[in-house]
């Protein structure tokens, strides 16, 4: 019964700005919380899953139970609260909202493992027969290349530079479609890569993804200062600015920033997590050796 009242509450329908169909103002920003059915729904269904199935019985940890709630919630805040609507209105918070999915919400989930947890909610039969399709020659080896660490890096830059494009990125504001996809795809992405670096590589690739964090930390920094250094407005569906206080060319240099510092940071946090990782690693082994000879 709770479920149910939970998945009704969240498909209830969005709350938008106080004035509908006009540019959200700052005094309507607290009423601007979306519930998309499209996005609370499987929200609510994860959860349900999730807390169905993680149990440190079943060998999932209490690290694990937070980094998966964490990250749940933040993917709740970039794409339910009013941070989503702003997005409509101003390009620094659209970037905030991508910046969290890709880069908190995303390594949090991975950190997470919740696919064993998510399979343990299940119904058993449902188990079984995603058991059977993961044991599939064709699942195996669709997934053993597009989780290649390479492969899964290169991914994600496509993704990210593509959908930067201006054209593409004023879509998004136009319809609701491409706007979808494009979260979807960020946020795939972003799980993708992390996946691939955190659990995909062997231990002794430990520097390889290093180099993956390095390169991409890198070139969404030249994608964030391209931004910031502008002197042209590369989004010009963004009009409502002055709402708020800025200019368009503000509005857009905020954004580049936001994906240029707080970003870089977060790169420069996860390569040093790796590094030093990949040195214990290092130091087991050679404490090993010794004790061999």
């Amino acid at each position: 019964m709770r479920r149910r009242a939970l998945i009704a509450l969240l498909a209830a329908p969005g709350i938008a700005s106080a004035h509908t169909g006009e540019p959200l103002a700052p005094h309507d920003l607290w009423a601007a919380w979306q519930f998309d059915p499209w996005i609370t729904i499987p929200l609510a269904i994860t959860a349900i899953l999730y807390a169905r199935g993680a149990r440190k019985s079943r060998g999932i940890t209490a690290a694990e139970i937070t980094c998966f709630w964490s990250g749940w919630g933040i993917l709740f805040i970039a794409l339910c609260s009013p941070l989503h609507t702003l997005g409509e209105v101003l390009f620094c918070a659209h970037m905030t909202q991508h910046e969290l999915l890709m880069l908190a919400a995303a390594p949090l989930l991975v950190l997470a493992r919740p696919l064993a947890a998510l399979l343990w909610g299940l119904p058993m039969e449902w188990r079984r027969r995603a058991g059977r399709l993961s044991r599939t020659r064709t699942f195996q080896k669709i997934w053993i290349f597009i989780s290649a660490p390479f492969v899964a890096w290169l991914l994600h830059a496509i993704v990210l530079w593509t959908w930067h494009a201006p054209v593409l990125f004023d879509a998004t504001l136009t319809n609701d479609a491409v706007h979808a996809a494009q979260h979807i795809s960020f946020l795939g992405s972003a799980l993708l890569f992390w996946w691939s670096l955190f659990h995909g590589s062997r231990r002794r690739e430990y520097g390889a993804a290093v180099l993956y964090i390095f390169t991409t930390g890198v070139h969404t920094s030249i994608l964030g200062a391209l931004l910031t250094f502008s002197h042209s407005v590369w989004y010009p569906v963004y009009t409502s600015t002055m709402l708020w206080g800025l200019r368009a060319l503000e509005d857009q240099q905020i954004g580049g920033l936001i994906m240029w510092v707080p970003a870089g940071v977060v790169y420069v946090a996860a390569a040093l997590g790796l590094l030093a990782a990949w040195l214990r690693e290092s130091d087991v082994l050679l404490e090993g050796r010794k004790y061999a000879q």
